[in-house]
């Protein structure tokens, strides 16, 4: 018995009629009731709440069936009205509770052992969360706070999967800065590192709904993956952003071959039967950003437009 009230945790002993044989020390302050109250009382009296519980189930496998139960967490956090000790209208502590039938001679009873686990709980939740930190920023473009290569591979992914599950709309945007080495070589990298995120957050202003996805692509290219949308309509979509970039007027190099800061944009479309994989769709908008660069440069052209 004294060694019962030297263990970190609740143990409470139950005969075949639910009554608590044995309180433990550790229980005392946390339920702010002393073993005298509540020991020969049935523990569904002691803690009404309890009746119709996972612990109460679990009591009743033990004392029939010999089942030994590890209430999971997931079902509830703290199935008992304990507190810090000493704490009277604290929040509950978080508790792991395990429900063990015995047996001494002919007579049955179960130990209910709690263990209070709000620090593992609280250090889980923040792991989670440092977790998905990490991994929201491991999805962000640094410079540009736009998705970076990263993540469009993944949404790129998902998207075309769920265009072919649903038989709906998908276009592509690859969208290229004109001539912005020559931006470089004239402003120098840090103002071309302004212009990159300049550029890159006028591109997602324009994208409105919120499974649109605006990423840098790599270097000076960007793209847009634009879920539920036409060949046609991501033309005039495409069109929409190249005209709100050029209406910045950034200026940009005496080299480059227009006074502002322009964009080329290549766009394609899933298509059943020819681009319904990802590569190829990729293929098809880069060929067509190809096209749109070597034909003046401050243009979309859509794949349909590209002659083989």
């Amino acid at each position: 018995m004294r060694a019962l009230n030297l263990v970190n945790s609740g143990i409470i002993v139950l005969d075949a009629h639910h009554n608590i044989v044995l309180w433990n020390g550790w229980m005392v302050p946390r339920s702010a009731r002393a073993a005298a109250r509540v020991r020969e009382r049935s523990l569904f009296e002691v803690f009404p709440e309890l009746r119709g519980s996972r612990v109460e189930a679990a009591v009743l496998a033990a004392l029939t069936d010999d089942t030994s139960t590890a209430i999971p967490q997931t079902e509830s956090r703290a199935p008992f009205p304990l507190r810090e000790a000493g704490s009277f209208d604290g929040p509950r502590i978080d508790q792991a509770v395990t429900v063990t039938p015995f047996r001494e001679g002919e007579q049955r009873y179960c130990m209910i052992e709690i263990r209070d686990v709000s620090g593992t709980v609280e250090r889980e939740k923040r792991l989670l969360d440092h977790a998905e930190s990490l991994r929201a920023r491991s999805y962000v473009d640094g410079l540009t706070g736009i998705a970076n290569r990263r993540y469009f591979d993944v949404a790129l992914d998902r998207e075309l999967r769920r265009a072919q599950r649903m038989k709906s709309e998908l276009s592509l945007l690859l969208i290229d800065i004109d001539s912005f080495k020559a931006y470089n070589d004239h402003f120098g990298h840090q103002q071309g590192d302004t212009c990159l995120a300049t550029v890159a957050q006028a591109l997602a202003a324009k994208l409105k709904r919120p499974a649109d996805v605006a990423a840098r692509y790599g270097g000076e290219e960007f793209a847009a993956i634009l879920p539920d949308t036409s060949l046609e309509q991501a033309r005039l979509h495409a069109n929409a952003i190249r005209e709100h970039v050029a209406g910045l007027a950034l200026p940009h190099a005496p080299a480059a071959h227009w006074p502002m800061v322009t964009l080329s944009i290549g766009v394609a479309s899933f298509d059943r039967e020819r681009l319904h994989e990802v590569p190829a769709l990729i293929e098809a908008a880069d060929k067509a950003l190809y096209a749109a660069k070597h034909g003046g440069r401050n243009r979309v052209v859509i794949d349909g437009d590209v002659k083989a």
